[in-house]
């Protein structure tokens, strides 16, 4: 069975989508990443994923992180495998290139990290974390900082860890514990525990520096008092060669259901009073800094949901192909399973939901890279859309990956059950990413009160309206026009749902936060069917105009799928969210 194979049809068409819908096109700051250049990097990136990476992928899951001595050791090959991807420059690929980045922007990094993921999701854990740290040292690193940590980490010298977590502060990062004490010469002494710590300890890389959140020793209660701290393993000295190692100690690794290959370690920091960090930005500032990377993280957490269904679809679709099973519904004879209706259902519930939500997250990128060139006022509008729709890429495109991996060993039968055709991988390594950087409950808390009902339901009204101008299109095409009134139904229900988010004086605060996870889920939903409806109306014109026929008219045929099978879900969702109050409210967990 084929390992993993770069959708690069689809990635260029779902690409070009986002840059036209975008505006991106029409900015003189992008000319020079042209068609030609796009399909060179995409190419080529292809080929690292399916030729270097993914034939790693299996050798991460079964021999795992070795922990021997206060050292984690890597699955055979990922030393090597790392060196290959610095040297080649894709850590840095998004990132500047005054410090070893290649400046490209993050519309091309994002199909390039699609397959990372896709080839071996616990092997690139560290690029995230790489873009996201960098991008907080850039905004809140002074001149020095910038220069002592940016190009070694951005050029895989060095690697990046992100220590939030502790024993008894999860989520709730206010109630963390972990102390930074001032010095005489401007440095803190740390002292602390962290758990869940992704790459916080390997054999990799010959540094890694730990961005700690701790609190100082006057620092107020709660979120406000937390900083944030550049922790480096060994100490950096004034020529930035390394010095002596920084009392900052792994005391083991997790043993996880997936990303056997990913080390997940517990650090303890000072504890022989000599753990030293710097601060990065002010005092009392650090969550906003760590926003930064949690917000990166998130998208990744989201294109991750994307990796992991396209390589189940791959498997899938080889496998249906291949196994003959049962008789065909009209002539009898003996098929490949994939003629039989109930398991194409199942391919293409994979396939539509990998084309909406990466449809969905290329034009998050786009839209980034958008608003970071443009005026003050369609920068604060991009903006406001990028943050609305952040929590349900992330949300939804990760808990459908799972679903998308059940689907998969479905199709594979019991053969889908044992570890031997890999498929069983893909549901253990999907497991956490509902998990990490924010629990689906609580992106549904941010999208409910944070981004729909903070602006009044502003950004998702300009959301639903365009969403309504696809649905006009779509009316006026009779190939399609039948999606049209699906479309402008659903918006009409998620429009009720959002006068009662937005009343805030007759909320019901019960509905909304035991409600949250359905509505976003309808949400996102939609958002699915408004990408693959735009991308259909674009389809069914080029069938129509005889380019490439068969796979054009493909598109608008999965566009035809999605609504029939899942956009009548939004219906369900939002009435589920009407009753969210009912029932749990009542139960009571304590008899």
């Amino acid at each position: 069975m084929s390992l993993y194979q770069a959708p690069l049809k689809d990635m260029q068409l779902l690409l070009q989508h986002a840059l036209e819908r975008s505006g991106v096109r029409d900015l003189p700051e992008f000319a020079e990443f042209d068609d030609e250049l796009i399909a060179a990097v995409l190419d080529e990136a292809g080929k690292f994923a399916g030729g270097e990476l993914a034939p790693l992928n299996s050798v991460g899951d079964t021999q795992g992180c070795r922990f021997e001595d206060g050292k984690v050791i890597t699955p055979d090959g990922w030393k090597e495998a790392f060196q290959q991807f610095s040297e080649s420059g894709w850590m840095g690929l998004a990132l500047p290139a005054d410090f070893g980045g290649q400046s490209l922007p993050k519309f091309i990094a994002q199909p390039v990290n699609e397959m990372w993921l896709s080839a071996n999701l616990a092997f690139v854990m560290f690029q995230a974390l790489a873009q996201g740290g960098s991008e907080i040292l850039l905004h809140f690193g002074s001149d020095e900082q910038k220069a002592r940590y940016l190009e070694p980490i951005i050029t895989g010298q060095w690697t990046i860890a992100m220590a939030l977590t502790e024993p008894n502060a999860g989520s709730d990062l206010g109630a963390l514990t972990t102390k930074a004490i001032p010095q005489d010469d401007g440095q803190y002494l740390i002292k602390g525990q962290k758990i869940y710590i992704t790459y916080g300890e390997h054999d990799l890389a010959e540094n890694i520096v730990h961005l700690v959140l701790a609190r100082t020793p006057d620092a107020p209660a709660g979120s406000r008092g937390i900083s944030l701290f550049a922790v480096p393993k060994h100490r950096i000295n004034s020529d930035g060669t390394l010095g002596e190692a920084n009392d900052v100690v792994c005391t083991g690794i997790e043993h996880k259901t997936g990303l056997h290959g990913s080390p997940t370690c517990s650090m303890s920091y000072g504890e022989n009073d000599a753990c030293y960090g710097e601060l990065i930005g002010e005092e009392n500032r650090g969550l906003m800094a760590m926003f930064i990377l949690m917000n990166e993280a998130r998208l990744s957490c989201g294109m991750q949901g994307v990796a992991l269904g396209e390589m189940g679809f791959q498997r899938a679709l080889e496998y249906a192909h291949e196994r003959t099973q049962g008789a065909d519904y009209q002539s009898g004879e003996r098929v490949a399973i994939a003629k039989h209706p109930d398991v194409a259902r199942m391919l293409l519930s994979i396939r539509a939901e990998v084309m909406g939500l990466r449809s969905l997250g290329y034009l998050l990128a786009a839209l980034i890279d958008k608003s970071e060139q443009c005026d003050a006022d369609e920068s604060q509008a991009l903006k406001a859309r990028i943050a609305l729709l952040t929590p349900v890429f992330k949300g939804c495109a990760t808990e459908r990956a799972n679903l998308m991996a059940g689907t998969t060993i479905q199709i594979f039968g019991g053969m889908g059950f044992v570890e031997e055709t890999g498929v069983a991988q893909l549901m253990r390594d999907a497991r956490v990413t509902t998990i990490y950087e924010g629990t689906t409950g609580i992106q549904a808390r941010d999208l409910v009160f944070r981004k729909v009902q903070a602006d009044k339901g502003a950004a998702l009204t300009a959301l639903l309206d365009e969403i309504e101008a696809v649905a006009t299109r779509l009316s006026e095409n009779e190939a399609i026009a039948s999606l049209a009134a699906q479309l402008n139904n659903a918006c009409t229900q998620m429009r009720s749902a959002l006068d009662q988010i937005t009343d805030r004086e007759n909320a019901d605060q019960l509905q909304l936060n035991a409600g949250g996870v359905a509505f976003m889920d309808a949400l996102g939903t939609l958002c699915c069917a408004w990408q693959l409806a735009d991308i259909a109306l674009a389809a069914e014109a080029k069938a129509a105009a005889g380019e490439d026929p068969d796979y054009h008219t493909n598109l608008v045929a999965l566009a035809e799928f999605y609504f029939s099978y899942s956009v009548p879900n939004i219906e369900a969702g939002l009435k589920t969210f009407n009753q969210a109050h009912q029932g749990v409210g009542r139960y009571r967990f304590d008899l």
